[in-house]
C-alpha cells in the first residue's frame, strides 16, 4: 500500500470515512451486500459506514475496488482530475446563473455539492454553498437563501473573504425583503471582523459598507448612511479599484436622490456606471442602469429619452443575468413610467401588468408602485373609477410593506394621487402614513374634553 495512503487513513476520522463510503455507495445504487462483496461481511461494512469501526488498509483497498473509485476519494484526498471536474461544474453553474439559466445553475450546483460530500475541498465547498444560496434567491426562495447564507457567515471554517461575500448578499436580501434591522445587524457583524481577518482593504469591504449604508438610508437614518458612504469612498479611492469606487459612488448617488438633489445623484450614478462598465458584473451593471434611468425620469424636466435608453438596456441585461424578481420589477416599472411620459399608453399597460404577474405578492413595494402607475395610466385614459380602484389596491400592498424610507416616498406620492381622484380621506391617511414611515410621531394631542 502507498505509505501516504496509510498515513492519511491514520489521520482520517472513522465517521468521515464512513460517510464518504455510504455517500458513494448510495450514489451508485448499491446495497450493503453488493458493496461488501465476497471479501467483507455486511455487518463489518455497516459498522465502517456508521463510524463504529476504523477501516484497515486491507478493507480500504477492498472497498475502493468494489465501489470502483480511487483510494484517494475514500480518504477525502481528491485526485486533481476530480477537483477539476467539480471546479468545472461550479464554473458552469456560475455561467448559467449570470446568463439567466437558473434551473441549469441549480442542477450544476447540486451535482457539485453531491460530489463534495465525499471529498475534502473546502474552498470549492464554500463556493458551492454560496452559489446554492444565490440560485435559491434568483428562483424566488429568499428563505432558503437566507438560511444558507446565515450558516456560511457564522461558520468559522469558511474563509473571511467568502464570509464577506455572504454578508453582502445576506444584508441585501434582508433589505429587499423589508427587514432593515437584520440587514444592518448582519452586515455590521461581518464588518466588525474585517480587521481581525486582515481584509479591511479589499473591494468586498467597500461593497459591504455601502450595502449597510443603503439599509440605514431606507430606515431613515440618512446622516449615518452618508457618513458610512463617505468612509467607503475614501477607502475605495485608496484602493483604486473600479468596482469598489463604483459601489461607493452608486450608493452615494442613492443618498443624494433621497435628499432631493436629483441632479447630483444623476452625476454620481453616471460616474459609477462608467467605472462598473470596466468589470464583468452584469447583474449590478443592469441594476445601476435601472437606477440611473429612474433618476433621469425624476429630473425637472424628465430626461425621458436618456432614461428609456438606459432602462431598455438594463432590461436586456437583466434578461440573461442572475437578477432577482425585485430587480426586474423595478426596471420594468421605470420603463413603464418612461412609456407613460412619452405617450405610449399601451406599452405602459403591458409592462405594468407584467410587473404585477412577476412579483406575485413577493415584492409589496414594487407592486404598490406598479399599481400607482396603473392608476395614473387609467387617469390618462379618462377611467377615473378604475384609477381609484388601482390606487386603493396600492394602499393595500403598501400597508403590507412595513415602515421604511422607500415606503414613505410611495405613501407621499400615493397621497397626491388619491386626492386627485377625490379620495380625500384616503389621501389624508396616506400623508399620515408617509410621516410615520419617516419616524415622525405626534408630540401634542388635542386636550380632552372635561365634563362639568
Amino acid at each position: 500500500m502507498d505509505p501516504r495512503h496509510a498515513e492519511l487513513l491514520a489521520d482520517t476520522d472513522p465517521a468521515d470515512l464512513g460517510r464518504r463510503v455510504r455517500t458513494i455507495r448510495s450514489a451508485q445504487g448499491l446495497t450493503l451486500a453488493a458493496a461488501a462483496g465476497s471479501g467483507m461481511s455486511v455487518a463489518h461494512l455497516s459498522r465502517i459506514e456508521t463510524g463504529q469501526r476504523r477501516a484497515t488498509t486491507k478493507a480500504l483497498h477492498h472497498l475502493a475496488s468494489t465501489l470502483d473509485v480511487p483510494v484517494e476519494q475514500l480518504l477525502g484526498d481528491v485526485t486533481p482530475r476530480e477537483a477539476d471536474e467539480i471546479r468545472l461544474m461550479l464554473d458552469y453553474a456560475e455561467l448559467s446563473l449570470e446568463s439567466g439559466q437558473f434551473q441549469d445553475a441549480a442542477t450544476h450546483v447540486e451535482s457539485a455539492l453531491e460530489r463534495l460530500e465525499s471529498v475534502q475541498l473546502d474552498l470549492l465547498h464554500e463556493r458551492a454553498r454560496f452559489l446554492s444560496a444565490r440560485v435559491a434567491e434568483t428562483l424566488g426562495d429568499a428563505d432558503t437563501a437566507i438560511l444558507g447564507l446565515e450558516r456560511m457567515v457564522d461558520d468559522p471554517k469558511v474563509t473571511g473573504l467568502m464570509r464577506i461575500r455572504g454578508g453582502i448578499a445576506l444584508s441585501r436580501i434582508y433589505r429587499e425583503s423589508g427587514d432593515l434591522g437584520r440587514a444592518i445587524d448582519s452586515g455590521e457583524r461581518i464588518l466588525n471582523q474585517l480587521s481581525d481577518w486582515g481584509l479591511d482593504a479589499c473591494d468586498e469591504a467597500v461593497q459591504l459598507s455601502v450595502t449597510i449604508a443603503a439599509a440605514y438610508a431606507e430606515r431613515g437614518d440618512a446622516g449615518h448612511a452618508v457618513r458610512v458612504c463617505r468612509a467607503a469612498i475614501e477607502r475605495a479611492e485608496t484602493l483604486g479599484s473600479p468596482t469598489a469606487r463604483a459601489s461607493a459612488y452608486w450608493n452615494t448617488s442613492a443618498l443624494q436622490a433621497d435628499r432631493g438633489d436629483i441632479s447630483a445623484a444623476v452625476q454620481l450614478a453616471e460616474r459609477a456606471l462608467a467605472l462598473l462598465g470596466e468589470g464583468r458584473d452584469a447583474r449590478n451593471l443592469a441594476r445601476l442602469r435601472t437606477e440611473l434611468g429612474r433618476l433621469q425620469l425624476a429630473l425637472d424636466p424628465p430626461a425621458v429619452e436618456d432614461a428609456r435608453h438606459n432602462l431598455e438596456q438594463a432590461a436586456e441585461e437583466l434578461a440573461w443575468s442572475s437578477a432577482s424578481p425585485v430587480d426586474r420589477s423595478y426596471t420594468q416599472i421605470g420603463l413603464a413610467r418612461a412609456f407613460l411620459l412619452s405617450g405610449d399608453l399601451a406599452g405602459c399597460r403591458e409592462l405594468v401588468e407584467g410587473v404585477l404577474a412577476l412579483s406575485d405578492g413577493g415584492a409589496p413595494l414594487a407592486e404598490a408602485e406598479a399599481l400607482a402607475l396603473q392608476g395614473q395610466l387609467n387617469v390618462a385614459e379618462g377611467a377615473m373609477a378604475e384609477a381609484a380602484e388601482s390606487y386603493q389596491q396600492a394602499v393595500l400592498r403598501l400597508s403590507a410593506a412595513g415602515v421604511d424610507q422607500g415606503a414613505a416616498q410611495l405613501w407621499f406620492d400615493l397621497a397626491g394621487l388619491l386626492d386627485g381622484v377625490g379620495l380625500s380621506d384616503a389621501a389624508r391617511d396616506a400623508y399620515r402614513r408617509a410621516a410615520a414611515s419617516t419616524g415622525l410621531r405626534a408630540r401634542m394631542r388635542a386636550p380632552s374634553r372635561v365634563l362639568v
